[in-house]
């Protein structure tokens, strides 16, 4: 399986990390985000976090949460 790392730390969600997340999908079909303390180490923030990045990438993506990781993968049809 091939993936990307990115880290998601204390500035959060931002735009660029979004524009960033996107380009490395052209090139990959899984993304690993690690959430930094700083981002805040609470599953409920994390679960914020998944759900923000999915309303922001569409329907052809699904996240799964494992500790302080989001794995989100990219699906060639929309999840129903």
């Amino acid at each position: 399986m091939v993936f990307v790392e990115m880290q998601l730390g204390k500035n959060g969600l931002t735009d660029n990390f979004v524009n960033t997340m996107k380009l490395n999908f052209q090139n990959h079909d899984t993304v690993r985000i690690s959430v930094l303390k700083s981002a805040g180490h609470e599953k409920e923030k994390i679960k914020e976090y998944s759900e923000k990045i999915l309303e922001k990438l569409g329907n052809n993506y699904t996240a799964r949460l494992i500790g302080f990781k989001i794995i989100i993968k990219k699906w060639r049809k929309a999840k129903r």
